[in-house]
């Protein structure tokens, strides 16, 4: 398992439009490509939101970097120029544990 993370930092200005452009639109494109098999959507105290899309496979995320990553970062750049900063980083679910 594979987890693609994104986190974003949005000015006070945007948040609340970035918020709602997140859960209402975007992740769910995201895993319209078929690349991931969910997704999570968090924010801390300091207004930092963290999207967390988990792929079965590096091929699975190849895939979306190859065939999606542009479209998706246009769009999300075209509806937020400014204000919004990000990172990213990719993890290797090395073992999982369950309650």
């Amino acid at each position: 398992m594979i987890l693609y993370e994104v986190t974003a930092t949005a000015e006070a200005q945007v948040r609340s439009a970035f918020e709602t452009f997140m859960r209402e639109t975007h992740v769910a494109d995201v895993l319209a490509t078929g690349c991931f098999v969910r997704a999570f959507f968090g924010e801390n105290a300091d207004g930092i939101y963290r999207t967390t899309y988990v792929a079965n496979s590096q091929e699975d995320l190849d895939r979306y970097f190859s065939r999606h990553t542009q479209r998706m970062r246009a769009d999300v750049a075209e509806r937020f120029p400014s204000g919004v900063t990000y990172g990213r980083e990719v993890w290797r679910v090395l073992q999982e544990w369950r309650e």
